[in-house]
């Protein structure tokens, strides 16, 4: 379980790495503050996100998903008012920063795939 945790924030740290690197308007002071980062990430997707995503559903459900890529930017957003060192400049730089960290993600999940399914 913690070992999972643990390559699941390996690979958020690496999206949030490549989305800084590619996309204007992500950055971060050190690679200390990018593997912090990736740990809030995965602490703020498991608590606050669920509540956002169930106040937001009719608003998900009329843009046909679309509004959580809004959701997911927000979540890199908190993280980024949460620590100091790790900042998003505006919204487009969070969606950007949402889709490569998701693909990232998705890779990790990949990895991570239990076969007995």
């Amino acid at each position: 379980m913690f070992a999972k945790f643990v390559i699941r924030a390996v690979f958020a740290a690496l999206g949030l790495w490549v989305a800084a690197k590619i996309v204007p308007g992500i950055y971060f002071n050190n690679n200390v503050t990018l593997v912090i980062a990736a740990v809030l990430l995965g602490l703020v997707n498991a608590f606050v996100r669920p509540v956002v995503f169930v106040l937001t559903l009719p608003l998900t459900i009329v843009t046909l998903g679309l509004f959580l890529l809004v959701v997911n930017a927000a979540m890199i957003g908190l993280v980024a008012w949460l620590l100091r060192g790790f900042s998003v400049h505006g919204l487009l730089a969070g969606i950007l920063a949402a889709i490569v960290t998701g693909v990232a993600s998705w890779i990790g999940g990949l990895a991570l795939r239990d076969d007995r399914r």
